[in-house]
């Protein structure tokens, strides 16, 4: 493959079907470009992506077609140009952008688009784009919630809608809609008369009326809830019936939307008093969204004029590059010139806007069925669109003007494309396939005449000067031996030196006459006339250099006139005329993924708080513009706008009626005013909330003896808090934990005793259990001041380390200590049954004033998770270090989920996050290679497995990852992997069944919301005794970092 890429022009089928993947997985579509990549990377596929997408993006190759890599994405040039025609740079200013276009000639208009668009991009998108990456937040993986505190709404923060399979389509359409306070309004007022419902009898009416108190439920409980999101399970169960089919598991956002609004429309047609069954001219929701255009035409030379109804606006993407394009585009159709419209001119028509609704919503078509494939793609081609679009410039009532301004419009491109062509003639000078600019012929010919033959002795340098530009150029000669790798070079420089031209005046330009940069030596070596006698050499000079003095102001005044007439273009509809009806954006509705497969999210501009949201599924947070482009425009990335919500000054915003206030008591006059049964149901929602808060508590707490494993059952007998005299649910959490502890000290608090023999003896056994207890309480002290090293954690040792150095309450400190020396497993002679029976009757003195039992038991389960976690970690790390990847990765994702809850109470009540999600990160990448490898094989064994290993490990870690906050490093690892599965869409070499498996794998792998999945929990470790823990904690440190082990004090 290597061989292949590197071989003139990069032929062969392998390298097609590469370009092909590269240009389904990062949207680019220029073929040179992708090549440049590919080539830069050695023929990798994946490190060729990464190139294109990572951050920073390094350009591919010292090449002038991949020069300039921002200005080919998205373009479709790579497809339209004939393989002959080299792809030249991006122009570095608009003089050059037009220069460079009227030098393409063969390049469709929908090409020269999408390359003009490029061309503004700045050139560290790329970089941008990845730095500031937007977290992908996915539903909960862990079961409902990892903890309590994720199902609890955030004061009057908005609420996130949870995905129950595919239905991130619906969250992003609904969260648009209810945040119209209009429409919000309309929802929740909504009510029939009893005689209408009992006349309702049609099973269409009866839907569209339970459709309408589901929704107003789920809008009651988005206004009120407790909860962090709503379950809109009931409202989307009436939609499934409609939508429900086999072949497409993900709804199309405009398909829902048009479903959506007739749905409502008719509900609403049920409260209006009107005498005529079509008349909806009274309908809220038709007057809230629907506006009339008229369509004026000739077609066959007859005239027509007819008006219709909108509601979602569509409008064509592919061939524009910002949305008043696509809406001129969609306006204007074929040419209704009144001269011509009874002659040649068989079809053209024009619209215009008769009424514009408060909400008006724009359709982008960004799929298209491509007919060689047979299946649809998705055009990721950037479109711009503005947060305040003016529709004065479509409405009907400013036809007269808006039809001058495009006269005045034709006339100034078809000027603009004179200028530009004259232009040409001058940069693309010659007939044969090389060519030049003009000046720098000229320029050459001045080198040529100047230079002394070889072996002549240069005397004195000529007084006649010639041009110097800021770059060397290269020789006539060397040009016409290698004409298509100079040409590219000398397309490259002509850039810049146009760049340079239109910047500087003709005083500047006409002081440039220099002597040529070269040496006496230099000049004797290139070609040079036999013969030239001073006068010749004179009069050749005099003339070249007018010639050229001409050439370059004739050039410049091109350049300047071209700049004039594009400045008149671009201001040509800022008439404040023109200004009068302003449009809002509302929302905007993202899609990111391929044409069958892929994720929907909405930002949407809260007006009290003046900020953009993004609403993901569950999460909503705070957002800005700036990322609002990277992730809507497209062009970048396979996330583009799909709907625009445009709404106009008649949309009251939140709270005008009753004038400023918080958002919070915004919300609760909202909710007053809700109906008693709405309110109602709000108050039972959040009743249930605090029910299930309440048993799931008291789950946990009965789920806490068991987080570190118990000792099997020879261990259980020996303390009498396990018997069956145990009645308080609490109770047995906290002794069995502190107790567990004690016995895992065990040897520690023997040897304590040990050495109070001479106490004993002399001044009896409280003697002996108080010097035993302050030595022990020294000696622990005195390791939990000791300065940490990356093979040594004092905390495994002993739980007061671990207390001490989280500076845990002195009480607590103390009864643990005390409570070690109450353990019955301590009895193994009499001295130390006698110092446990003292210290189980001290025990039983200390009361509830004494210690805070609830914060003694919080102690004890931070700490037990401590040591699972630890556990886990170095399990996870043994096993990585075997090869064993499946069952590392197990352990490796709990460890960091449990060590996360830690990390929020204190940096030092957890282990380092950054050494599990750097192994994590390392075991699901070679986990991804296997099954990557695995479902290529083709063998439906090998399929299975790889297949398997996707779905029970991978995206499980994969969404989990995404449901915390995700570094850098692990958003880079879960792009890499999406990208290795994408790019085997449309493989030749894959059989229609597994890409039909692929097709349903990738809704799953992209989208982290479409189900509930939960990683199998790793098969339970017995404990380690404090000695066993820190000697494997040492070896698998060493192993890591290269260092001696510790010894265990």
């Amino acid at each position: 493959m290597t061989a292949e890429l590197r071989a003139r022009g990069g032929g062969g089928e392998d390298c097609q079907v590469l370009l092909n993947q590269m240009k389904e997985i990062t949207g680019i579509q220029d073929s040179a470009f992708l090549l440049a990549a590919l080539k830069a990377a050695d023929g990798d596929l994946m490190e060729a992506v990464t190139f294109l997408t990572e951050d920073p993006a390094p350009e591919p190759v010292q090449s002038p077609a991949a020069a300039e890599p921002s200005a080919w994405e998205g373009s479709v040039v790579g497809k339209q140009l004939p393989q002959d025609v080299g792809a030249a740079p991006a122009p570095h200013n608009q003089d050059s952008l037009r220069t460079a276009n009227t030098v393409r000639p063969l390049e469709s208009p929908k090409a020269s688009a999408a390359e003009r668009d490029a061309a503004e991009r700045p050139q560290d998108a790329h970089s941008a784009e990845n730095k500031n990456r937007s977290k992908r937040k996915r539903c909960e993986v862990w079961g409902e919630s990892p903890k309590q505190s994720d199902w609890r709404r955030a004061g009057d923060w908005p609420v996130g809608m949870k995905n129950i399979g595919n239905t991130c389509w619906f969250s992003a359409v609904i969260q648009s809609l209810f945040q119209l306070p209009d429409f919000r309004r309309l929802v929740l007022g909504y009510s029939l008369p009893q005689n209408v419902l009992e006349s309702c009898r049609s099973h269409t009416g009866k839907r569209n009326i339970a459709f309408m108190q589901e929704l107003q439920c789920l809008f009651a409980l988005m206004l009120g809830t407790w909860r962090k999101f709503v379950d809109p399970s009931a409202a989307l169960e009436l939609l499934r019936d409609v939508f429900r089919s086999a072949e497409q598991p993900q709804q199309d956002v405009s398909e829902f939307t048009h479903k959506l609004l007739d749905w409502l429309e008719d509900a609403f047609q049920l409260t209006v008093n009107v005498t005529s069954l079509g008349d909806k001219s009274e309908n809220p929701m038709v007057q809230l969204f629907y506006g009339t255009f008229l369509t004026e035409g000739v077609h066959e030379g007859n005239t027509f004029s007819k008006i219709e109804t909108f509601g979602q606006y569509p409008l064509q993407v592919n061939g524009y590059r910002n949305l008043n394009e696509c809406l001129e585009g969609a306006m204007v159709e074929g040419e209704m010139d009144e001269a011509t419209a009874s002659q040649s001119v068989k079809y053209g028509q024009e619209r215009w806007f008769t009424k514009l609704p408060p909400v008006l919503t724009f359709e982008l078509s960004r799929f298209e069925f491509n007919q060689s494939l047979g299946q649809p793609e998705k055009i990721h081609t950037k479109l711009e669109f503005p947060q305040t679009m003016y529709m004065d410039r479509y409405l009907y009532c400013n036809k007269d003007l808006i039809q001058m301004k495009r006269e005045e419009m034709k006339r100034l491109k078809e000027k603009m494309v004179t200028l530009q062509q004259k232009l040409e003639r001058y940069m693309e000078y010659g007939s044969g396939p090389a060519r030049f600019p003009l000046p720098d012929m000229l320029q050459y010919v001045l080198e040529f005449i100047a230079t002394k033959p070889a072996g002549a002795v240069c005397s004195a340098q000529s007084s006649q000067t010639t041009p110097l530009h800021s770059q060397a150029k290269p020789n006539v000669l060397d040009v016409l031996s290698q004409p298509n790798s100079i040409q590219e070079k000398t397309d490259a420089r002509t850039e810049d030196e146009a760049f340079f031209v239109a910047n500087s005046s003709p005083q500047q330009s006409s002081s440039m006459d220099l002597q040529p940069p070269v040496s006496p030596a230099e000049l004797s070596e290139r070609p040079a006339p036999h013969v030239v006698s001073r006068e010749e050499l004179n009069l050749v000079q005099t003339c070249l250099q007018r010639w050229r003095n001409e050439i370059e102001q004739d050039v410049q005044d091109l350049k300047e006139s071209i700049a004039r007439i594009n400045l008149s273009i671009e201001q040509m509809y800022c008439d404040p005329l023109l200004q009068q009806v302003p449009y809002r954006l509302h929302a905007v509705l993202v899609h990111e993924g391929q044409a069958n497969a892929g994720h929907y999210w909405a930002f949407i501009y809260d007006q009290p708080r003046k900020r953009w949201l993004k609403y993901n599924d569950i999460s909503v947070t705070e957002s800005s513009w700036e990322e609002l482009e990277r992730e809507s425009f497209g062009g970048l990335r396979n996330a583009s706008a799909y709907c625009l919500m445009y709404i106009s000054d008649q949309v009251s915003p939140v709270g005008a009626d009753e004038g400023e206030g918080p958002e919070a008591r915004q919300l609760q006059k909202e909710v007053e005013a809700l109906s008693p049964e709405l309110r109602h149901y709000i108050q039972e929602d959040n009743w249930r909330l605090e029910q299930e808060a309440e048993e799931w508590d008291e789950e946990q707490s009965c789920k806490i003896p068991q987080m570190e494993p118990s000792p099997t059952s020879e261990l259980q007998d020996l303390s009498s808090e396990s018997g069956p005299e145990q009645s308080p649910v609490c109770e047995p959490s906290v002794h069995s934990l502190s107790s567990e502890h004690a016995r895992i000290a065990k040897e520690q608090t023997a040897k304590a005793i040990a050495n109070t023999a001479d106490a004993y003896e002399k001044n009896g056994v409280e003697a002996a259990l108080c010097e035993a207890f302050h030595e022990e309480y020294s000696r622990l002290y005195l390791l939990s001041k000791e300065t940490p090293t990356p093979q040594n954690d004092a905390r495994l040792q002993h739980v007061l380390i671990y207390f001490m150095q989280n500076n845990a309450p002195q009480q607590v400190v103390e009864r643990t200590l005390l409570e070690q020396f109450a353990d019955k497993n301590l009895s193994y002679d009499e001295r130390s049954i006698s110092i446990m029976k003292v210290a189980r009757a001290k025990l039983s003195e200390i009361g509830p004033d004494d210690v805070d039992m609830e914060e003694y038991k919080r102690w004890h389960e931070d700490y037990s998770l401590f040591r699972k976690v630890s556990i886990y970690l170095l399990t996870g790390l043994e096993l990585y270090q075997n090869r064993k990847y499946q069952e590392s990765l197990t352990y490796l994702v709990y460890a960091y989920q449990s060590n996360t809850k830690l990390l929020l109470k204190g940096t030092n009540r957890g282990v380092s996050e950054s050494l599990i999600a750097l192994y994590r990160r390392k075991c699901l990448l070679k986990l991804n290679e296997v099954a990557a490898s695995l479902f290529v094989s083709c063998e439906e064994a090998h399929v299975s497995e790889g297949v398997s290993i996707l779905n029970e490990l991978i995206i499980p870690c994969m969404h989990l990852m995404n449901n915390f906050e995700i570094s850098k490093e692990d958003l880079d690892a879960i792009e890499v992997m999406r990208n290795r599965w994408c790019s085997y869409l449309g493989r030749e070499d894959m059989d229609a069944k597994l890409q039909m498996k692929l097709g349903e794998l990738l809704p799953r792998l992209l989208d982290g919301s479409t189900e509930v999945i939960v990683l199998k929990e790793p098969p339970k470790i017995r404990p380690n005794s404090p000695y066993d823990l820190c000697s494997r904690f040492a070896a698998v440190m060493e192993s890591i970092h290269g260092a001696s082990a510790v010894a265990v004090q």
